[in-house]
């Protein structure tokens, strides 16, 4: 049975590298796994791979919407599935690589979706009044108070189904023969290579892209989701001197992938690799080794 390598990790960590890399050696083929890649014109801020960096590796799930789209898990899981089994019939290795764990487990778990029929109107509840509602519909839920997008996807689920979502059946069965990599680095050097890289935006034209985007008019969930469009947009409307939205990316950056880590450790069993930065092929050869590894086995 042919592997599915996945390559998970905190943003800014190299995944995307590591999947080139790998995909040259165990003839490849990437599947984007970032819920914000898969919309067009969200480049910079979403770290999207360039055409350059690609080098010729083939890539799917990429720039397939557009920004007004709503597209959910409930799509992925359809689209990457497909991808999957036909990237497998071609006889060559899938390699999922992103950031979005929920997009991850969606694909290659046994889980069920339900396409979003409808969505219900909260702005006029606070966070607290929204969650106590929850706890009405569903005692039972998992979800923090705080995550109010979470919230009103779980009270949209009650109405929908007319059952609460924690009454819907888990299951941790994988529907492919799949290997888990992660990247990881210590949390400091982490901390420092994202707030870096997003000087690194600001120099290849994060503003004027973000800048695009506003011009649209444009408030989507494809547009709101993505750390460094909003953060900006406050900038513009002249909330916040550009020196603050800057240090707001790098903020929530870096809260973003100390929950990225969360989620990644509770949900599924990463094979954890440190990321070398001064010799990143020394990664890329002790994570080869180690598939090869698995293979055999």
């Amino acid at each position: 049975m042919n592997k599915v390598i996945v390559i998970v990790g905190p943003t800014g960590v190299g995944k995307t590298k590591l999947s080139i890399e790998l995909a040259k050696k165990l003839n490849g083929e990437v599947i984007n796994a970032d819920s914000t890649q898969v919309y067009k014109n969200l480049d910079i801020a979403t770290a999207k791979v360039t055409i350059e960096e690609m080098e010729g590796i083939p890539h799917h799930l990429i720039n397939i919407k557009t920004i007004e789209d709503d597209y959910t898990v409930y799509h992925y899981q359809q689209d990457s599935r497909k991808v999957i089994d036909e990237i497998i019939r071609n006889k060559k290795t899938p390699i999922m690589v992103g950031g979005t764990g929920l997009y991850v487990k969606a694909s290659l778990y046994d889980y069920e979706f339900e396409e979003e029929t409808k969505k219900g109107n909260y702005k006029n509840y606070s966070d607290d009044d929204l969650y106590n509602l929850l706890l009405e519909k569903d005692p039972n839920t998992e979800i923090h108070k705080n995550n109010r997008k979470r919230v009103e996807r779980a009270l949209d689920y009650f109405y929908i189904n007319n059952k609460p979502l924690s009454s819907k059946n888990k299951t941790d069965r994988l529907l492919y023969d799949v290997i888990f990599i992660g990247l990881t680095t210590p949390r400091n050097v982490l901390y420092e290579k994202i707030n870096n890289r997003v000087d690194k935006m600001i120099e290849l034209g994060l503003l004027e892209e973000a800048e695009y985007i506003y011009n649209t008019n444009v408030r989507t969930k494809a547009v709101m989701t993505p750390i460094g469009y909003k953060e900006l947009f406050d900038y513009f409307d002249g909330y916040k001197t550009l020196e603050e939205s800057i240090d707001l990316i790098k903020k929530r950056s870096r809260k973003y992938a100390k929950r990225q880590y969360t989620w990644f450790n509770n949900q599924m069993s990463i094979n954890w690799f440190n990321t070398n930065y001064d010799d990143f092929d020394k990664t890329v050869e002790e994570i080869l080794l180690f598939i090869n590894n698995k293979k055999l086995n």
